[in-house]
C-alpha cells in the first residue's frame, strides 16, 4: 500500500466494507438464515480492522527499517510478516462459520452461510489493505452466485433429479 493510513483511509475502507457485506448479509437475512445483515457486517468489520491494523503494523516497521538502516543488528532483528493477521482472521472466520452448520439425519444445512461469512471476511480485508477494486468485483461475484447463480442451478438440478435439495 502506498497511501498513509489515514482518518480518509479508514473510513473509505470499513464503509466499502459494511456496505458490500451489507448487502450479502441482507441476501442471507432474506433467506432466514442463521448469520443475517449484523453478522456478515460485525465479521467483515472486524477482518476489515486487522487489516488496517496489519498494515499499520507494517508501514511502521518499514519506517524503523528506514531509521536504523545502518545498523545491521537492528535491521536483523527485524521481522517484517504482513500476512500473519490474514491467516489469523481466515482461520478465526472458518471456526465461527462451523457454528452456522447443523447437521442432521440425512442432510447438511449451512454450508452456504458458512461460505457466505468466509467470503464476507475475504471482502473486509481486501478494503482494509486498500484494495478497492478487489473488495468490489469479490463483492458483486458473491451476491451474483448467491442470487442468480444458485437459482439457475437449482432450477436445472430439481429438474433433472426430482431431488429436494436445501437452499443453503
Amino acid at each position: 500500500m502506498d497511501n498513509p493510513i489515514d482518518v480518509l483511509y479508514i473510513l473509505e475502507s470499513l464503509g466499502l466494507t459494511l456496505f458490500f457485506a451489507g448487502l450479502i448479509g441482507f441476501e442471507r437475512q432474506s433467506k432466514h438464515k442463521v448469520a443475517g445483515l449484523t453478522t456478515h457486517m460485525l465479521v467483515a468489520l472486524g477482518a476489515a480492522s486487522l487489516a488496517v491494523v496489519q498494515e499499520y503494523l507494517f508501514q511502521d516497521t518499514m519506517a524503523i527499517v528506514l531509521e536504523y538502516q545502518d545498523n545491521n543488528a537492528v535491521i536483523q532483528a527485524i521481522v517484517l510478516e504482513r500476512q500473519r493477521i490474514v491467516a489469523g482472521i481466515v482461520a478465526g472466520v472458518g471456526f465461527l462459520g462451523t457454528g452456522t452448520i447443523i447437521k442432521t439425519k440425512g442432510s447438511i444445512h449451512g454450508l452456504t452461510t458458512a461460505s457466505s461469512l468466509w467470503i464476507a471476511a475475504i471482502i473486509g480485508i481486501s478494503f482494509g489493505l486498500g484494495h478497492y477494486l478487489l473488495g468490489i468485483i469479490v463483492s458483486v461475484l458473491a451476491l451474483l452466485t448467491l442470487t442468480i447463480v444458485k437459482r439457475m442451478f437449482r432450477t436445472l438440478y430439481v429438474e433433472e433429479t426430482d431431488v429436494e435439495i436445501d437452499e443453503g
